[in-house]
């Protein structure tokens, strides 16, 4: 008469588990988005500077703004993904790509790329990594942004005025909210409609509706 309760609990369990648990794939998949990402990095560690500059002397610390196509990474990788650690893995994995091709930080983009990942990251998990709407999406970019302010205001601007701080932080929340969340998003739901991501659930959510 009992058994079917410890029977449906485990079913379910099992069900959870599976759903958070990564595949060859997702590996796989991860880590070509994270490679990728890594090269766009590159490209915007040298165009970034003359894009900001005018923002920056407009107002100082206005320049954040650009600093979302820092973040798409891990946004872009846990939207596809849809597991526990993929915003933070995406992160670090185009970080490193980053900072093993060169850049004017070195080593540093390995922390930069740690916590702005943990940034994305720590969203997803408050939504239990069930939000994968736009929403969950513009708030991971919010949190990446934040992180961002937050390592860049103590590595790279030690002892800024309080203004500065306010400004870059802002122009850095904002900057990941459009850039790496929204637009992450909206490249996941082109790269889903073209069946590119049919073995993924972004992929089955998307030919569900068509």
């Amino acid at each position: 008469m009992t058994t079917t309760a410890p029977s449906t609990s485990s079913s379910s369990s099992t069900s959870n588990g599976s759903r958070f648990q990564w595949r060859v794939i997702d590996i796989v998949v991860a880590s070509v988005i994270g490679v990728a990402s890594g090269v766009i990095f590159v490209v915007w560690n040298i165009a970034s500077s003359p894009i900001t500059a005018p923002l920056e002397a407009l107002l100082p610390g206005l320049q954040a703004l650009g600093g979302g196509f820092w973040l798409f990474a891990g946004v872009l990788t846990a939207l596809v993904i849809r597991k526990p650690g993929a915003a933070l893995y995406g992160e670090i994995v185009a970080a490193s790509v980053s900072a093993l091709i060169g850049n004017q930080w070195g080593p540093l983009t390995l922390v930069s790329g740690l916590t702005q990942g943990l940034g994305a990251e720590i969203v997803f998990a408050a939504f239990l990594y069930a939000n994968w709407r736009v929403s969950g999406a513009v708030l991971a970019g919010a949190g990446a942004g934040l992180a961002m302010a937050i390592t860049d205001l103590v590595l790279w601007y030690p002892g800024s005025a309080l203004p500065f701080i306010v400004i870059y932080t802002i122009a850095a929340i904002v900057g990941g909210m459009f850039i790496a969340g929204l637009l992450s998003w909206l490249a996941t739901r082109g790269l889903a409609a073209t069946g590119a991501l049919n073995r993924f659930g972004a992929g089955r959510e998307i030919a569900k509706r068509v």
